[in-house]
């Protein structure tokens, strides 16, 4: 009773004879201006969308009518088959079923009444013009909907991801969005525009800051691609600032780039560890050594310990130490508490990384601790922040929390939210 017919920017063309049959029987075509003007001699009844839920309550109503016709003719004889049913033709772009009205129109009509013909979609377009495969794409749709999708995967470093755009949600918009992130990663931007037209056109843009002033086609969609970290900038070390480095200059893992202590989390870690000169430090469970980093560059005579449990995390933190010049940092590979004995006596303290271990890493701490030292934990979950106040009751510490609960804005189309970072707990401890 009703068919949904893909169709292109390349109008009739693009459909195959069959489907082009099926519309010129239609008898009640259903389309936006755009697509119904790819018809301009079709003697069907036009129905032009403007609100969905209008076109559906018309095409419901063209339904019934039939039906009605079908039981006033048909009386004790059986349906009359000289009532002919309409043919219904819905025109949508690319594919219906593909975050199109194929959707709405099967939440509003019985699976049996509908028939679909697929195009080919505006996201199958754009990867085969970018040439990159995609049955591992990540798609997100910001037409009338948040960014909150988005957001979600880029910072968790999705490879590629494909996002079909809207008039506020623009490449622009989208651009200014990942850069006030400000990820360890970065994305390659590619931008296609009227796809699948003769006015199809394709740019690439690997600094998002280009974009800025940048406008495209209302008919847009945009691919996100991964850079890799070969590929990371090098750093002008004049124009860091001394302390708070931000977190797209960190190497980071390549699977979790978001894991890393985060900026205006490093700084209250700093405040708390109340770092001197010539001070031996641990950095345990140290990650990519976003906080050794940071200890090390501010306090140039210390010596820091970064102790990681995993290969991937050692790598990260010698590539870091290559990137921001330090050479007062030595990264140590292996468990702790097993492998703290090997360390120098230290002044102070940090602990971002447990593997399940809390107590026994702070017992040992408290033994090798010189005089006076500090200890400051980041902790995530609750389980692990009783166990640390626990283990201070039981063993002599003072312990002092900060509840850090933070929030960056994000520019959101024209506008400009605030996006909360993970909860963390800061834990300083003191020798009584």
């Amino acid at each position: 009773m009703i068919h949904v017919v893909g169709i292109g920017l390349d109008g009739v063309a693009g459909l195959t004879a069959p489907v082009r049959q099926i519309v010129e029987q239609a008898t009640i075509l259903v389309g936006s201006d755009r697509h119904l003007s790819y018809f301009p001699d079709h003697p069907a009844e036009r129905l032009v969308i403007g609100s969905i839920n209008i076109i559906l309550r018309k095409l419901h109503r063209r339904l019934e009518s039939h039906l009605s016709e079908e039981t006033l003719g048909s009386g004790e004889l059986g349906q009359d088959p000289s009532v002919a049913p309409p043919c219904i033709v819905v025109l949508v772009s690319g594919d219906p079923l593909f975050f199109g009205l194929g959707r709405l129109l099967l939440e509003s009509f019985p699976p049996e009444k509908l028939t679909f013909h697929p195009h080919l979609s505006s996201i199958q377009l754009a990867f085969n013009r970018v040439k990159i495969p995609w049955q591992d794409a990540a798609v997100v749709s910001l037409h009338g909907r948040s960014c909150d999708e988005l957001i979600n995967a880029v910072k968790k470093g999705v490879e590629k991801i494909a996002v079909l755009t809207d008039g506020h949600n623009t490449p622009s918009a989208i651009a200014r969005l990942i850069l006030s992130l400000d990820l360890a990663i970065s994305y390659q931007l590619w931008v296609g525009e009227n796809l699948g037209s003769v006015a199809e056109k394709i740019q690439c843009f690997s600094d998002l800051s280009g974009l800025e002033q940048q406008t495209f086609a209302d008919l847009n969609v945009v691919v996100l691609v991964r850079q890799s970290p070969e590929n990371t900038q090098p750093i002008d070390l004049n124009q860091l600032p001394l302390i708070g480095i931000p977190d797209r200059y960190f190497v980071s893992f390549r699977d979790r780039p978001g894991l890393m202590t985060k900026r205006e989390v490093r700084l209250l870690i700093l405040g708390e560890l109340a770092l001197k000169a010539n001070q031996t430090i641990w950095d345990i469970g140290a990650g990519t050594g976003s906080v050794s980093i940071e200890i090390a560059r501010l306090c140039p005579t210390s010596n820091i310990y970064a102790v990681e449990k995993s290969a991937a995390g050692i790598a990260l933190i010698e590539q870091n130490c290559q990137r921001f010049h330090v050479s007062n940092l030595v990264s140590i590979y292996g468990s702790a508490p097993d492998i703290l004995y090997r360390l120098p006596v230290p002044d102070r303290i940090f602990i971002g990384g447990t593997g399940g271990s809390l107590r026994q890493i702070l017992s040992l701490c408290s033994s090798y601790m010189a005089p006076h030292g500090i200890i400051v934990l980041a902790i995530t979950t609750i389980e692990n922040l009783n166990s640390a106040i626990a283990w201070a009751q039981t063993s002599g510490w003072q312990y002092q929390l900060l509840q850090v609960n933070l929030s960056r804005s994000v520019p959101i189309a024209e506008l400009t939210r605030l996006s909360p970072l993970n909860p963390v707990t800061i834990v300083t401890l003191n020798q009584k």
